[in-house]
């Protein structure tokens, strides 16, 4: 794997509470200089598209906690598209995942997936589930016909672990989010199998790429 494919496969994220238009627009700077990918907060897509649109763009939707319900995140999904998006990391419902009720969790993501014509990554918080609960999330994503599942948002406790990739890798595409800020564990991550690294430090991980 060359610079450039390493590069693409990660997401330089800026998704916090305080998220101005200028920190978006420093990332989309970074990710267009270091060939990364951008994932912004929704209500920056329209100008981030027009700031960027070399550079793939994702959003998040149902953020920070899934509990969103499912026709506003439909809709939160399809806005994102119209506006430019061109993927979707979506928050599942933890708390429905929790109390047993997968259908509720398989429809919420099921809906999202069919109303945008861009892949859903779909985020499990991984750090707040136990072993089954998490191959019963994985399931439901998987079935929902989402197009990888992501570890983390990240705002929980706890980020993605090698453990909780190669669990996840047996069902679907992993995008690993939570705690990654170097190139050598972006490279432990992708070596257990995740397709796709997560990370608001992509350019110090993309910089430890080993020069040849």
């Amino acid at each position: 794997m060359d610079r450039t494919e390493f590069a693409s496969k990660i997401d330089h994220t800026v998704v916090g509470p305080t998220t101005t238009v200028d920190d978006v627009d420093r990332v989309l700077s970074e990710a267009e200089e270091y060939g990364m990918n951008a994932c912004v907060p929704p209500c920056y897509v329209s100008e981030a598209t027009e700031a960027s649109p070399s550079v793939t763009l994702a959003t998040v939707v149902g953020f920070p906690h899934g509990h969103h319900a499912t026709d506003v995140k439909r809709e939160e999904a399809v806005r994102a598209w119209q506006d430019g998006a061109e993927e979707i990391d979506l928050v599942a419902n933890v708390g429905r995942l929790k109390s047993g009720d997968l259908e509720a969790v398989e429809t919420d993501v099921a809906e999202v997936v069919a109303a945008v014509p861009i892949p859903v990554k779909v985020i499990i918080e991984a750090p707040l589930l136990t072993d089954a609960e998490k191959h019963r999330a994985a399931e439901a994503v998987r079935d929902a016909d989402a197009a990888m599942v992501k570890t983390a948002t990240g705002f929980a406790e706890g980020g993605a672990t090698l453990a909780d990739v190669e669990l996840l890798s047996e069902y679907l595409p992993v995008k690993a989010s939570g705690g990654i800020g170097s190139y050598d564990r972006a490279v432990e991550m992708i070596e257990a199998g995740a397709g796709r690294i997560g990370a608001s430090s992509g350019v110090e991980i993309v910089r430890g790429f080993p020069e040849e």
